[in-house]
């Protein structure tokens, strides 16, 4: 297949692998594509839609290993959805009566782009499979390669999204300054809220590490250094049933013995009940775009801090967000290793002209391969049953059953 234009696009959320896959596939079409030119949309969709696009020249291509250095998207985000029509003209992105799947389909034919490589979660990738449709209805070839992004590792059949190692890893990182609070105030309650909508990975993997860590330390009690009041007490996902009153028994023995309680949390866990409460007091929840509740206006940390401070005697209550510091991080070593296998597949499926998400297909017997489009899905639940999980609550001492048992 004769490539002259590369296209790329990153949207969504950040995660910690945008930068490292943008400079990897520049890399890598250096090296293999010289002749062909590489644009890349700014703002994802956005960019697309507005036809606003940078070129990387000869000093972006010579420099785009730096890529790996940094995190965030060097050519930018947006939350923009192609099929919310009425979001898409409020914001002057398209305007009234227009289909924007076929304006950014349009604009990808002026632009001459022979291959578009997405770097997103299931709706960034299914939207430029429908873009890929579209033009192959008009007679217009484009060949569409997605990388799977997500923190919170949850998209259908995908083993592993890329970031996902990086933020549970900084996640751990943020909580080993925040959990040094719990000496700040007697009966401390500290809530550690971690992005997760509709999967407990990140939350799960980032207490994990952090459990880890916290077992790898030497301590000295006699001196007030407690490894017993370092440690995660309770960790709440999505996934999981548990009891309040025997959880809140639970607790607040631990507060009475060491002075402290520490709960890992997924945002996910509980959102059921605050938007059931919400709406029994006549108040709507703010969605986004794409029709998800924004969380950040129920405050998941809150709700479950109201839960327990008066039942396990707290005197001061932290929630601290690690969000945004995990998910702008730069890739770590499991993350580059991981994109950089990923890259080198969705250049060389690019150039046999074959569209989809490269990802190890758990359908497949964990096989990389470039997966089809048709079966890219999202809200993949975290696996509770995973036996690392299991040895992790032990640990932990917590009572809890699968949501769905």
């Amino acid at each position: 297949m004769t490539i002259r234009r590369v296209a790329l696009l990153t949207a969504g959320g950040f995660a910690p692998c945008l930068s490292t896959a943008v400079g990897g596939l520049i890399e890598q079409y250096s090296k293999q594509n010289p002749d062909a030119e590489i644009i890349g949309y700014q703002y994802g969709y956005h960019g697309l839609l507005t036809g606003n696009y940078i070129v990387f020249d000869d000093e972006a291509r010579a420099n785009a290993g730096l890529l790996k250095n940094y995190g965030g998207s060097p050519i930018g985000n947006s939350r923009v959805k192609l099929t919310n029509t009425k979001d898409l003209v409020e914001r002057g992105l398209i305007k009234k009566g227009q289909n924007a799947l076929e304006v950014a389909a349009e604009q990808l034919r002026k632009d001459g782009v022979d291959v578009l490589h997405t770097i997103g979660g299931d709706d960034t990738n299914t939207t430029a499979a429908d873009l890929a449709h579209y033009l192959h209805e008009h007679d217009y070839e484009l060949t569409v390669v997605g990388l799977p992004k997500t923190i919170d590792n949850d998209i259908v059949p995908i083993r592993q999204s890329l970031g996902a190692y990086t933020a549970a890893e900084q996640a751990s990182r943020y909580a080993q300054n925040i959990i040094g609070e719990h000496r700040a105030n007697p009966r401390m309650l500290i809530i550690h809220e971690i992005m997760g909508r509709n999967c407990g990975y990140l939350a799960a993997q980032a207490t994990q590490y952090y459990h880890e860590w916290v077992k790898e330390q030497q301590w000295v009690p006699s001196a007030g250094l407690s490894q017993e009041r370092w440690d995660v007490h309770a960790l709440y996902l999505p996934e999981m049933h548990f009891d309040l009153d025997v959880e809140g028994s639970r607790l607040r023995k631990i507060m009475d013995e060491q002075g402290n309680v520490n709960i890992f949390l997924s945002e996910g866990a509980g959102v059921e009940e605050i938007i059931e409460e919400m709406l029994e007091d006549g108040i709507e929840p703010e969605r986004d775009a794409f029709g998800h509740v924004k969380l950040d206006t129920i405050n998941p940390g809150e709700w479950f801090a109201n839960q327990f401070a008066k039942v396990i005697g707290a005197e001061k209550v932290m929630v601290q967000k690690s969000g945004y510091f995990s998910r702008s991080a730069k890739s770590n070593a499991k993350d580059l290793e991981l994109i950089d296998t990923m890259v080198k597949l969705a250049v060389k499926s690019a150039q046999e002209g074959v569209s989809g998400v490269v990802g190890h297909d758990e359908e497949d017997n964990d096989t990389l391969k470039t997966i089809e489009f048709k079966r890219i899905a999202g809200h993949k639940a975290f696996d509770v049953s995973q036996p690392w999980f299991h040895e992790l609550m032990d640990e932990l001492g917590q009572e809890w059953e699968p949501k769905d048992a």
